[in-house]
């Protein structure tokens, strides 16, 4: 179901699922000029390269956008699949669940991209990029809870579906992506660092850039709260999906 998910966005295409790497390459060589020639952008605490700003902004993109596909099309996943909801042996809560394995399969090819471009600017990775799905576990976990209580939501209240679209955008913002928690005021620090996204990011940032080894204290918090949220997300979906046959 995650492959047909994947396929059906591409299918009548000519070049198909390939689309799914052209685009992530695309942005990137658009995110690099953009930058680097007509912003002259420079990241704190870096080498000073517009393109490493770039390249740092991506990576902030690729984890976001896990979260906010998964979430923006949470509300309508059973909507949408109402067929499914007839058939008595069929596992709603999978649903949910592919839409996050589409996420996490395009966050794979934009990292492709974004390997192929940071090899050939700066040569190999250091060896913690290799850390980076240890790092964005977390965010699964959390993006799935999330997922199964909006998919849930979203049966019984279909304006749960523009909310979200706002909060999304207003989250990319205030998740760390176009700048770095140190170039905020000491004093709202510690509120960006509230944002579970915004510690995922500056850990994938950390792994793929720096060649710092996760913080373990601040993973084993994010597991933590992402677990919680993964099963209160799920005992709320089991415990409301008797009455979608009722709705739909």
């Amino acid at each position: 179901m995650v492959w047909r998910e994947v396929a059906g966005r591409y299918r009548g295409s000519l070049i198909g699922v390939f689309w799914s790497f052209l685009n992530p390459l695309f942005m990137l060589i658009v995110y690099t000029f953009v930058f680097s020639t007509v912003f002259k952008v420079r990241w704190s605490g870096g080498s000073g390269s517009s393109i490493e700003f770039a390249l740092l902004v991506f990576v902030g993109l690729m984890v976001f956008n896990v979260f906010s596909e998964c979430i923006v099309r949470a509300p309508t996943v059973i909507v949408a699949n109402a067929n499914y909801v007839k058939k008595v042996v069929f596992p709603l809560e999978i649903l949910p669940l592919v839409t996050l394995g589409a996420a996490l399969f395009q966050l794979l090819i934009s990292c492709l991209a974004w390997l192929l471009v940071y090899l050939a600017c700066f040569g190999l990775p250091p060896p913690t990029s290799l850390l980076l799905p240890v790092v964005v576990l977390p965010l699964a976990l959390f993006t799935l809870g999330f997922s199964w209580f909006l998919a849930s939501l979203g049966v019984y209240m279909r304006d749960v579906g523009q909310m979200v679209g706002a909060l999304v955008s207003a989250t990319m913002f205030l998740s760390a992506i176009f700048y770095p928690v140190s170039a905020l005021p000491e004093s709202y620090q510690p509120l960006l660092r509230l944002n579970p996204l915004t510690l995922v990011i500056e850990e994938a940032r950390n792994v793929l850039f720096w060649g710092v080894l996760p913080d373990v204290s601040i993973w084993s918090a994010l597991m933590l709260l992402s677990t919680i949220v993964a099963w209160l997300g799920f005992s709320w979906f089991q415990g409301t999906r008797k009455g979608f046959s009722d709705v739909l």
